[in-house]
């Protein structure tokens, strides 16, 4: 595995081992998983944010959205058992 070298503030050096010992773990665990952890974080967001700028794109190329208040209620009847739920049928931008 390849080094690299990070240079913690004294104070930040303390609270990690003091985290990492309450943990169970080593400093440098701990830091490899805060590390990947953050880089997950990352990864996701960036995800989340490419797909929510397709799905924006292609309601302002098609016009077709749905309602929220509906689409909410579908949501809701359907983590509550209900399978047969109505979907929300898909609407026109500005006819909503």
């Amino acid at each position: 595995m390849p080094t690299t070298t990070i240079r913690l503030p004294e104070e930040l050096k303390a609270r990690v081992a003091a985290v990492a010992e309450q943990a169970g773990v080593t400093s440098h665990n701990f830091i490899l998983q805060a590390i990947a952890e953050k880089t997950q974080r990352e990864e996701l967001r960036s995800d989340f944010e490419d797909e929510a700028e397709k799905r924006y794109a292609r309601i302002i190329a098609t016009g077709e959205t749905l309602s929220w208040k509906e689409m909410r209620g579908y949501l809701e009847n359907y983590a509550a058992g209900d399978i047969a739920a109505t979907k929300p049928s898909v609407k026109k931008l500005g006819r909503g």
